[in-house]
């Protein structure tokens, strides 16, 4: 049985940090795309970012380019992103998601930023950006 969790959200003040963590087991990154989404309320579910299964790949929603970092530890399966500069619009529940259909190709492709790309996702986890 796959499972994917995040954690390490919570709340800061604007241009603060935060790092947030996604472990997926039963499953070895190997095989996984993993992607971080973020959701507004109001708003719709939106990429921030995501890496290949080899790592070699990574792409950022434009938003938090030069802010956001996303890494992985395949041996740990874990899959980090390092938020700094953070800013109240960073605000939401942020979401870790595995896919592992291969329906994803890391790097300026669509394919990454529709949520059905995916096939399995953790609960989320809150980021509170004050001014």
């Amino acid at each position: 049985q796959v499972q994917v969790a995040e954690s390490g959200g919570g709340s800061v003040q604007a241009g603060g940090s935060l790092r947030l963590s996604c472990t997926a087991s039963g499953l070895s990154f190997d095989d996984l795309t993993m992607g971080w989404f973020r959701q507004a309320p109001g708003k719709e579910r939106e990429l921030v970012s995501c890496i290949s299964r080899s790592g070699s790949n990574i792409q950022y929603g434009d938003s938090v380019k030069d802010r956001f970092t996303i890494s992985q530890d395949s041996d740990k399966n874990i899959v980090y992103l390092q938020m700094n500069s953070l800013k109240p619009e960073d605000t939401g529940m942020y979401y870790c998601a595995a896919d592992f259909q291969g329906r994803t190709v890391v790097g300026g492709t669509e394919s990454v930023l529709r949520t059905g790309s995916y096939d399995y996702w953790g609960q989320g986890t809150q980021v509170t950006v004050s001014s």
